[in-house]
């Protein structure tokens, strides 16, 4: 298999690492700059880790809409409960496009979308053009995105760096990664702000979808059996407690939306040529930005 794109969830990054590593890491001017470090580290740590024959082809860093406007619509709730950006990584944001497109990384966005749809997309284009992608990320909505030529890349707080495919994917949520979105309606998405369906929980959510087959069977399993002349033994039978099916079928308009909430979409995107990373451009970029020692790192990389 060709070596891989390496799609990057920068905002992810970018509060992953504001909020893991001490503030008291600025530039020259007092300024903090710990997201930007945190950011750079986690991508080269992809990088370093695998062999140099299967190192990314090229990365891209992908960013996007807060929230699609279109998953508002759907639910008002949606990342409503997400505080404001504290103003110390939102100047760090700004500068973020710069220093990674000076690292020879592409930056890709999208106004209307989120990150983890150009993500998604980046993905999916790849793979149908034989190729194979990794995607860095913490949201777990990509695990949808996950097949045999494509993996979501696990940081862990060893520094070690793992990659899910379909049998680990199925391993942690109980479904096969085409079931993603279906899993999260039912199961619901703290970090979204999606409560899915009441009296309902992650081995609960796997277990209906595994015999059932889908969002949309097991709601219309639900009414069936609920409208039966004894729906009690309909529910039974049908392998759906009568409490549930009755929260199913109460919140069946709902849970859909949760659904279309948590499906990632796709964009037009052109994919980039084979670019191996720009050490001695992104140390220029550090230097400028105050960031002393990234830059040296990145001298020293590129001396190698």
């Amino acid at each position: 298999m060709p070596a891989p794109l390496l799609a990057a969830d920068v905002p992810w990054l970018l509060y992953r690492s504001f909020f893991a590593l001490p503030r008291s890491i600025t530039d020259g001017q007092g300024r903090p700059v710990n997201a930007l470090l945190g950011t750079v580290n986690a991508i080269l740590a992809v990088i370093d880790a695998r062999p140099r024959a299967r190192r990314p082809r090229c990365v891209v860093a992908c960013t996007g809409a807060e929230q699609a406007d279109y998953r508002v619509r759907l639910y008002a709730a949606y990342h409503a409960h997400r505080d404001p950006m504290p103003a110390e990584l939102a100047e760090q944001w700004e500068k973020a496009p710069a220093l990674l497109a000076a690292l020879g990384w592409t930056v890709a966005h999208s106004a209307e979308l989120e990150a983890d749809d150009v993500m998604f997309s980046f993905a999916r284009a790849e793979q149908e053009r034989g190729g194979s992608a990794l995607l860095l990320t913490g949201d777990r909505d990509l695990y949808g995105a996950v097949g045999e030529r494509v993996a979501v890349v696990d940081l862990r707080k060893d520094a070690d760096v793992d990659e899910i495919g379909p049998a680990q994917v199925r391993e942690r949520y109980g479904v096969a990664p085409e079931l993603v979105p279906d899993f999260i309606a039912l199961r619901g998405d703290p970090s979204d702000g999606l409560p899915g369906a009441p009296g309902v929980g992650a081995k609960t959510a796997a277990a209906l979808l595994r015999a059932h087959g889908s969002l949309e069977a097991l709601l219309l399993t639900a009414d069936t059996a609920l409208g039966a002349p004894l729906p009690d033994r309909a529910c039974k039978d049908a392998g759906i407690r009568p409490r549930i099916a009755a929260a199913l079928s109460e919140h069946a308009e709902q849970l859909r939306a949760f659904k279309a909430i948590a499906t990632l979409q796709r964009i037009a995107v052109e994919l980039p040529a084979d670019r191996p990373t720009d050490y001695a451009g992104g140390a220029r970029a550090a230097e400028q930005m105050g960031m002393r020692r990234l830059g040296e790192r990145l001298s020293k990389l590129a001396a190698v």
